[in-house]
């Protein structure tokens, strides 16, 4: 598996890992040539502290293939009260993911200004959900060929991440070598069909969805105004 983008980093072949250490590497830093060949290579960065980076390869990976979404009753019930946009509001969503009253919250300074940066370069995308009394939830990611690197997720109320979830799927839903990368399962992530793989699996499948066609409007800075449309329709 090579890189499509080059950097000053060299990240090392997931084959190469240890079974079951999650923390990978300690430096670097965030400019988006060096984001992007982090991500094809099979890791992604987290901050340690006020000042290093480190970069996480999890073993067991977090992974949804698209068709294994599950949309419970109740949540095809709430998706109906929401509706989602697509790069509408980047900075609003990153910023809200960001939020310090936010248990376990880990997204600093730096994770913003990168991110941002790289969204502007159309590399980094987010998932809007609304309501009529604004902003309700969404999610933020990176996408590369078939692979889309989720980074967070919020929400303000009830399943609004989720409904954002759902519209991901669907996106991505005409090839079924796609993934959407969530690092880490949790229950709560298991209830939507996230599953875990080994390292080694995972390298396979993220090779595979590399070599596919990002689709539309995660493929480009293009923005997705879908006021009328309701995740699930």
């Amino acid at each position: 598996m090579s890189s499509r983008h080059t950097s000053a980093w060299v990240f090392p072949r997931l084959e190469e890992l240890p079974d079951g250490e999650d923390l990978i590497a300690i430096g670097a830093d965030l400019e988006p040539e060096t984001l992007l060949s982090a991500y094809e290579a099979g890791y992604f960065p987290m901050p340690l502290g006020r000042r290093r980076l480190g970069w996480f390869s999890p073993d067991p990976r977090g992974v949804l293939h698209i068709p294994d979404l599950k949309v419970s009753r109740s949540l095809q019930r709430s998706l109906r009260r929401y509706s989602v946009t697509v790069n509408q509001a980047f900075d609003e969503v990153i910023r809200a993911c960001a939020d310090p009253s936010r248990p376990h919250g880990w997204i600093d300074r730096r994770i913003i200004d990168g991110y941002i940066r790289l969204h502007h370069l159309g590399h980094a995308h987010s998932v809007e959900v609304w309501d009529d009394y604004g902003l309700a939830g969404g999610l933020y990611g990176v996408s590369i060929g078939g692979l889309f690197a989720g980074e967070s997720m919020f929400h303000r109320r009830t399943d609004a991440s989720k409904a954002a979830l759902v519209h991901l799927t669907e996106q991505w839903s005409q090839d079924p070598d796609a993934i959407i990368d969530v690092q880490w399962q949790t229950p709560h992530l298991a209830s939507l069909g996230i599953t875990e793989v080994p390292r080694s699996e995972y390298a396979t499948l993220l090779g595979a969805a590399l070599d596919l066609a990002t689709p539309p409007p995660f493929s480009s800075l293009q923005k997705s105004d879908d006021f009328d449309k309701h995740p699930g329709d």
